[in-house]
């Protein structure tokens, strides 16, 4: 197959890759229709009225740029947070803001530190940036604070990734532990604290907004795609020091912003009560996947995420076996993608009606084991 002849010496050598195969491809591909939707990590219970509201609202409004500034919604979110619009950068989605931040930060051959099966769309962004993934084994199915720490130490690494909760295992460290573990860090080195599933998360989980916000090397990431259910309108945010929060303003895509997911962000804002309401029904969710697991014979994990880890007893091949019998009944789900984590396999939560098909097609499946 032709390829054009002037590609970097870098992009050359990358594979063409997907982090993840969605579940279209899925249906694409094998010719299957997907009835529960329950593995990629989104809120199937939806955003609030009060946001599709809003959404149709700005709809007539679309051939209009978004304002380049986010103005609105740094101001909106400020509030909310309790902090200074300063300290604030917003990005389409977590992985955008990623992808920004080994870009403001990586050249290649430099070392970036993460846990070895962490999120996979964070090492996509590094190697597309050259950088040198430098990988910690969780500890006890949660990642290794003490282990990360040496590592950065031992590497002189300028960047480390870590997610609370986590995600492919829905554990979670403290705050204390986190607030800790971000002060031993060399002042050389720029923490990305991933906290997409801060919403879910038990109390006293997530470090207070005051307890890192005066610190430029650290950089902390949130989404409106779990808990406010807005996985489709791509809609992210940093939060740092004015100085590293204005950084991502030297390379962002300033029309990046789609106008109508900034209307549902906001609307999705004001609707604090729907929100408390959906992470009712996560939680008891959970526990129905939890129950789900136990009465076939397997063993789920605490969470603290919009999704359940179900240990599966044996290796990565029996788990994907059971991933691709619920695909064949129309369930949906994923695993985790390095062993030994992929001994797993990860259910989202969702409403009744797909916790519903998961009950009856898990134990057809594992008895066709």
């Amino acid at each position: 197959m032709p390829v054009f002849s002037r590609f970097t010496p870098l992009i050359s050598a990358l594979p063409a890759s997907v982090p993840f195969v969605g579940p279209e491809a899925i249906e694409r591909n094998r010719g299957l229709r997907v009835k529960a939707r329950i593995g990629a990590n989104e809120n199937g219970f939806g955003p609030a009225p009060s946001v599709i509201e809003a959404i149709g609202a700005a709809a007539a409004g679309t051939w209009k740029y978004a304002d380049p500034e986010n103005f609105e919604l740094k101001q909106a979110l400020a509030a909310h947070l309790g902090c200074q619009a300063e300290n604030i950068a917003i990005g389409e989605g977590i992985d955008s803001l990623l992808g920004m931040i080994v870009r403001m930060v990586i050249e290649p051959g430099m070392p970036v530190v993460t846990s070895f099966g962490a999120y996979p769309t964070f090492n996509f962004h590094v190697a597309g940036h050259g950088g040198r993934l430098v990988t910690v084994p969780y500890v006890d199915d949660r990642e290794n604070l003490d282990g990360l720490l040496e590592a950065v130490r031992r590497e002189n690494a300028p960047l480390v990734y870590f997610a609370n909760p986590d995600n492919p295992m829905g554990s979670w460290w403290d705050a204390d532990s986190i607030v800790t573990f971000a002060k031993a860090l060399p002042e050389t080195c720029l923490m990305i604290l991933d906290e997409a599933y801060c919403e879910t998360g038990p109390a006293g989980a997530t470090p207070d907004i005051a307890a890192l916000i005066d610190r430029p090397n650290i950089i902390r990431t949130r989404t409106f795609s779990k808990a406010y259910g807005m996985a489709g309108s791509r809609v992210g945010y940093a939060i740092s020091t004015p100085g590293t929060a204005e950084a991502f303003d030297k390379i962002r895509n300033h029309f990046g912003m789609n106008r109508i997911g900034v209307a549902a962000a906001l609307a999705a804002l004001k609707d604090q009560a729907y929100l408390g309401q959906v992470i009712g029904q996560i939680k008891a969710s959970r526990e129905r996947i939890a129950a789900i697991a136990t009465a076939n014979g397997l063993k789920p994990l605490a969470s603290a995420t919009n999704f359940v880890a179900i240990d599966c007893g044996r290796d990565g091949a029996h788990a994907r076996s059971i991933v691709d019998g619920l695909m064949e009944h129309g369930v949906f789900i994923r695993m985790p993608g390095v062993a030994p984590l992929n001994r797993c396999i990860r259910v989202s939560t969702g409403p009744e009606s797909d916790m519903a098909l998961l009950e009856e097609a898990l134990p057809k499946v594992l008895k066709a084991l």
